[in-house]
């Protein structure tokens, strides 16, 4: 996709996508053979309703088909919501994910497993799980150390822990997994 193309869309969907209370996370035109697939991400504070990204697609699909944005040629648009595997790469994704045991490469420490406890405007205080039997460690990464991040699942987090509390039954285990972040997709 050209930057001129992707610069279009932007144009176009983002306005949309601001009337939808929703931020634009990315766009993505995928070419295989002759199909051709608009990817569409968008996000929330509080997350992405699926209503809320079935009505944004009627609304894109309407604006595109308005312009020529696309071409000629057909294409599918898909509106979905970031997945729990998408990178974290600006200050909201880490707010977004407070409490939440992320996976963090850094550039001078190398690879680090810690619960995002509190994001201010310089990076993250974190919550190095310990041992089984031993309490988590404080410690801190700047968003400038930052190389990667993304968000561990956790399977078996106990109950009340979800809010970011800290939950005396929580055994520190480094065990990872959330399943309470559902991709919501709808094709157009």
């Amino acid at each position: 996709m050209s930057t001129t193309q992707s610069e279009r869309l932007r144009a176009l969907l983002e306005p949309l996508v601001g009337e939808a209370g929703l931020e634009l996370e990315d766009v993505k035109v995928t070419v295989a053979g002759r199909r051709r697939q608009l990817m569409v991400v968008v996000d929330a504070e509080d997350g992405v309703q699926l209503d809320a990204v079935a009505e944004l697609s009627r609304a894109m699909s309407q604006a595109l088909d308005a312009s020529d944005a696309m071409g000629e040629a057909e294409y599918v648009l898909e509106v979905t919501s970031p997945g729990t595997d998408r990178p974290l790469t600006e200050p909201r994704h880490f707010r977004r994910n407070t409490g939440r045991l992320v996976k963090l490469q850094l550039k001078e420490r190398g690879e680090l497993i810690a619960r995002i406890m509190a994001v201010d405007d310089a990076g993250l205080d974190l919550e190095v799980p310990g041992v089984k039997g031993r309490k988590p460690k404080p410690a801190r990464a700047d968003f400038a150390e930052i190389a990667r991040a993304r968000v561990e699942i956790e399977f078996n987090r106990k109950s009340g822990a979800e809010d970011g509390a800290d939950d005396e039954a929580d055994d520190g285990d480094e065990t990872v997994g959330d399943n309470t972040d559902d991709e919501n997709t709808e094709e157009a």
